[in-house]
């Protein structure tokens, strides 16, 4: 095959066959120079037929559909499209949605543009001359669209400079110039990590971000917080992730402790509620947003959760004891006594949960030390880099 077109999909049942059906009259009229030898990889995470409906319009289509169907979704819609690109024939992948939303029909202008030989990815942009995304449910989404492209932009300066819609699913890579290995997917922006870790050059075709042709949008809020986390990680690692989340708890611990003070609560009381929340809250966005990717070898939820918990308030009998002897010796206030011992426990918790929370099973301890700084040194792009 000289092109391999990457479909992720999760419950879209009802485009499939008229996706083929679009894509095979695209190829089929580009003419002389545009590749026609093309296969549809359709890698599916769906809860619904889709798998069956892939099987069935694959044995009267045109061209070779393929199907892979994970039964664990690990990375979500990038680990979809990381597997995809692991399974083609070609070189030349290019990625698209399964909506339809991705007009089909640009993709003879895609190839045409990557067979010119001076470039490693051509983006379908919404933003450049001529692209357009109606097919945004309403203003709003526009917005957060155009806002997230800013704040992505802003963030990685050099290796974005020359994309300007660096969150589009609708791509087309060399495969050979992807390091498969090092890519670390978390969600659905699966370029904007390509892009950012490793350099490529890019060129960019406008197109015209259709309605949907069938279903539902999957875009939600969990999507946005996934978004971010992945941002942050992409931007600053897995220290800095967990730092943001510990921070967002500091903020959270202190807040309580303000509050409960101020309505009369002892501060040592204070104190240890707001240690109880903060520490289920942290365990329940770490293990979320910033080990995910180490869960599957390390102990079970409950064991984990056994650990960070026993820990956390391990943690909290010495520093509570040294917070009522800021106050009643230093002279100063619980919220600053509190802000200053949560800073210094940061480090503290960061590597416990990394060696041991998170360690692999049947791991010594030296091996899984150093696991996690592998781990560390991998999933972190260097700033000097971006």
């Amino acid at each position: 095959m000289d092109l391999s077109i990457i479909v992720p999909t999760y419950n879209e049942a009802p485009n499939v066959a008229e996706l083929v059906r679009r894509v095979a009259a695209a190829l089929d009229g580009a003419g002389g120079g545009v590749r026609t030898t093309a296969e549809i990889i359709f890698v599916d995470d769906s809860t619904d037929d889709t798998p069956e409906v892939v099987r069935l319009v694959a044995e009267q289509a045109p061209l070779p559909v393929r199907l892979i169907h994970r039964t664990v979704r690990t990375g979500g819609l990038g680990g979809a499209v990381v597997e995809g690109l692991r399974a083609a024939t070609a070189d030349a992948c290019l990625v698209m949605d399964g909506d339809l939303q991705h007009p089909p029909e640009k993709i003879p202008e895609l190839v045409a543009r990557f067979d010119e030989g001076d470039v490693d990815v051509v983006v379908a942009s919404r933003y450049a001359g001529g692209g357009t995304a109606h097919g945004l449910a309403d203003r709003t989404r526009v917005l957060v669209s155009k806002a997230s492209t800013a704040i992505t932009k802003a963030m990685f300066p050099v290796r974005l400079r020359d994309v300007t819609d660096p969150m589009t699913g609708f791509f087309l890579v060399s495969r050979a110039a992807v390091d498969l290995d090092g890519l670390r997917p978390r969600g659905f922006k699966i370029l904007l990590e390509m892009l950012v870790r490793r350099s490529f050059r890019v060129a960019e075709v406008p197109f015209d971000f259709a309605d949907r042709h069938a279903g539902e949008s999957k875009a939600s809020v969990r999507q946005g917080i996934h978004f971010l986390a992945q941002l942050a990680a992409l931007r600053f690692g897995k220290m800095s992730l967990f730092a943001i989340i510990g921070g967002l708890g500091a903020v959270l611990n202190v807040g309580i402790v303000a509050a409960l003070t101020h309505w009369g609560v002892g501060y040592l009381i204070a104190a240890i509620v707001a240690a109880e929340v903060t520490i289920v809250g942290n365990f329940l966005l770490i293990e979320r947003f910033v080990f995910s990717d180490m869960r599957g070898q390390a102990s079970g939820v409950w064991s984990r959760f056994a650990k960070s918990f026993a820990f956390n308030n391990a943690e909290a009998v010495v520093r509570i004891p040294i917070v009522a002897f800021m106050v009643e010796t230093g002279h100063l206030s619980a919220v600053v006594a509190t802000a200053i011992t949560l800073v210094v426990a940061f480090v503290v918790r960061f590597v416990f949960h990394s060696l041991v929370v998170y360690a692999p099973r049947n791991a010594s301890p030296a091996s899984a030390g150093r696991q996690a700084a592998r781990e560390l040194d991998e999933q972190a792009v260097q700033p000097g880099e971006l």
